[in-house]
């Protein structure tokens, strides 16, 4: 098996120009070639970002909507109460309610992906903060996800919304498509997901933006991006 494994890889490592940074359009067409694995592997992106998130303005945390979406069937649970709850059904929600949804989440049933709440609702979900904020899924208005707009915020969730938040080192990891999308579909979501991490640059972050990106499948080595074509992307 081990040695199988290593077979694999070699062919992969093969293809990749390790010396060189890749352009978007060299960088996709190049990932699309490198699945191996029996599933449809996520294109996932990774930047290293020069800001210190110790410092709240240097804190980059938002989200985007790719234009053709993740590629990923996301479920969305919304705390609402009243009319709201009616809004998020028809909107296309997987699940909806309030105290019963919060036994659920306590009896340890998580079976969603994004969480969405209307303001109102923050005060009864902070009873299980400490079990959705280390899955990085507690609403938050940076995120769209706390809002009145409960039709909108899935909407956006279904169609293909990536929350994104930078870590202790400046990481930020993103998945923007599956390796069954063409080219110009993943041009584009990368090209969009890019373009925010661009205009949220806090002022005072200082010299060179984006330091290190690659992108690669979720079972594939990774190619370099031209950091500098990046950070043109405006």
């Amino acid at each position: 098996m081990g040695k199988k494994l290593s077979k694999r890889k070699q062919a992969l490592l093969e293809k990749i120009d390790k010396s060189k940074e890749y352009s978007v359009e060299e960088a996709v067409k190049t990932v699309k070639d490198l699945k191996s694995a029996k599933f449809d592997e996520t294109v996932e992106i990774a930047l290293n970002l020069n800001v210190d998130p110790r410092h709240a303005d240097q804190m980059i945390r938002g989200s985007v909507v790719l234009p053709h979406g993740t590629g990923k069937t996301v479920r969305v649970a919304v705390f609402a109460k009243g009319a709201k709850i009616d809004e998020a059904k028809d909107a296309g929600a997987d699940l909806v309610g309030s105290d019963e949804l919060i036994e659920q989440i306590q009896a340890g049933n998580i079976d969603f992906d994004i969480v969405i709440a209307t303001p109102d609702m923050m005060g009864v979900l902070g009873k299980v903060a400490r079990i959705l904020g280390p899955k990085g899924l507690m609403p938050n208005p940076k995120t769209g996800t706390v809002t009145m707009d409960v039709a909108q915020a899935v909407k956006n969730a279904k169609g293909g919304q990536v929350n994104f938040r930078v870590d202790k080192k400046g990481n930020i990891h993103a998945g923007i498509g599956k390796a069954s999308f063409d080219e110009n579909a993943l041009k584009e979501n990368l090209i969009t997901f890019v373009e925010k991490i661009n205009r949220a640059k806090p002022a005072s972050a200082k010299g060179r933006y984006i330091k290190n990106a690659a992108l690669s499948l979720t079972m594939s080595p990774s190619v370099k991006l031209n950091t500098t074509e990046l950070m043109d992307i405006k």
